[in-house]
């Protein structure tokens, strides 16, 4: 079977559910049975949960990158850019490459895995003026710009800016949001030290979530450790709260108060891709609807899994219950979609995906951590071992293990260290500078695209 005949299986994005399904494609598929490509913007998987730890340091950015071209079986063919629309009836991808061009990628199978984007409100200034924690490059710009206010505030003689650089707001209260203001304010802590100039009491961290709870999903005893430790370290955490407005140098709470700060940190949620937006289908709250299958109803060879796809949960025995956008749902699901895609290019009956959910950990840094795994509540060291014994059995090289292994015993022997490295200092680095959610076609936009193309090459 030569090359031009060969089946085209597409995947698009690299995240947990993309990669794994690429990697059980190349275990079970030879050479001669299909053609695998994917489209990802960066050859490498973000292990996501572990970004607080790169934003405080603990982690270097590297550690969590792990190349897509270590495996031993790599045979896959990767389009550098992202899908940014697909035509499902002429069976077409439209993908902006990192140089911004477009091209079309014919498909006989396609695997819609494209993740998610930060969730964000029509409040004033709030796209301006907030950082994110959805990409490496914001959880590395956001260590720059935390050590840099304590550089500024340092130097400055001005009592109110000081003040202002030394108050710091992240705002969501789900795993994102918490992990992220546990970790920078033992950066902080720990940095003060040696700024003599500085009086501690002056650093502040505001967590506020618009949710009468911490982390709902932990439940209420572990919700309640996760609040007194957070609040045992001096983070004032302000529930049923969110933002009316935000500037550059004050942020106004929905209470009335006003914080001056210079650093509004948002991981309130995520929506699925803007992509799925482009197909024109049935979607559940933004997530594409598909079947127990992953497959998307009336199109044959399209499966969607993941953050983008609202996949029944079968475990729960709920109607209407779906899988929650976990990296621990998403890893599975992409190894099972890749066992359907075979099943159907081998004219094989698909099976429908079931996990019964293995628990929760949270990780606030040192020994402090709360964790829910098989339903047994954790708290402390213990939960500290389960939450970054399970983060560090899921990187999926060896070469990822050591490097974050090694990371976190230096750090345990070692401390933290305060350099700023000041890549990008200059240059804007807010939520609409690192998503690029306005590169999208729409629905029309794509058909006329495939359609011009088509008569263009007759």
């Amino acid at each position: 079977m030569n090359t031009v005949t060969r089946p085209r299986i597409l995947v698009v994005g690299a995240g947990f559910a993309g990669v794994e399904c690429v990697r059980r494609l190349e275990r079970k598929l030879s050479p001669g049975e299909a053609e695998i490509t994917l489209v990802t913007p960066f050859a490498y998987q973000l292990y996501l949960p572990l970004l607080p730890q790169v934003a405080s340091g603990v982690l270097t950015p590297q550690s969590v990158a792990v190349s897509l071209r270590r495996s031993s079986r790599y045979r896959t063919r990767i389009i550098p850019g992202g899908a940014v629309g697909v035509d499902l009836k002429a069976k077409v991808c439209v993908v902006r490459t990192i140089t911004d061009k477009i091209v079309d990628e014919p498909f006989d199978y396609i695997v819609l895995s494209p993740g998610s984007i930060t969730r964000t409100f029509d409040i004033p200034g709030l796209t301006d003026t907030a950082f994110g924690m959805k990409t490496l490059a914001e959880a590395a710009y956001i260590r720059d710009h935390v050590i840099t206010q304590l550089d500024l505030a340092d130097a400055s003689e001005d009592p109110a800016e000081r003040a202002s650089r030394l108050q710091f707001v992240v705002v969501g209260g789900g795993y994102a949001g918490t992990e992220t203001a546990a970790c920078l304010q033992r950066l902080t802590h720990a940095a003060v030290q040696r700024y003599p100039r500085l009086d501690p009491r002056l650093i502040k961290w505001h967590l506020i979530d618009i949710a009468p709870k911490l982390m709902p999903e932990l439940g209420d005893k572990l919700g309640r450790s996760a609040l007194e430790i957070l609040r045992r370290r001096g983070i004032e955490i302000s529930l049923g709260v969110s933002i009316a407005k935000a500037g550059p140098e004050e942020v106004t709470f929905t209470d009335g108060r006003v914080i001056p700060t210079r650093t509004l940190i948002w991981t309130a949620g995520v929506a699925a891709s803007p992509l799925i937006g482009t197909l024109g289908a049935e979607t559940v709250k933004g997530r594409l609807a598909v079947t127990a299958e992953m497959c998307l109803p009336d199109h044959d060879g399209v499966f969607a899994l993941g953050d983008a796809a609202a996949v029944p949960d079968l475990a729960k025995g709920q109607d209407g219950a779906v899988c929650p956008p976990t990296a621990q749902h998403a890893m599975r699901q992409g190894t099972h979609v890749a066992d359907n895609v075979i099943a159907a290019l081998r004219g094989q009956p698909l099976r429908p995906y079931v996990h019964k959910d293995l628990g929760l950990v949270v990780d606030l840094g040192g020994a402090d951590a709360v964790s829910k795994p098989l339903g047994v509540e954790l708290r402390g060291l213990p939960a500290q071992a389960v939450a970054r014994g399970y983060h560090w059995s899921a990187l999926r090289t060896g070469v990822a293990k050591t490097r974050v292994m090694t990371n976190w015993l230096l750090n345990a022997v070692a401390g933290d260290d305060f350099v700023r490295t000041g890549f990008q200092a200059r240059k804007p680095a807010k939520l609409k500078d690192f998503e690029y959610t306005d590169a999208y076609l729409s629905p029309e936009e794509v058909r006329a695209r495939v359609e011009g193309a088509g008569r263009a090459r007759t």
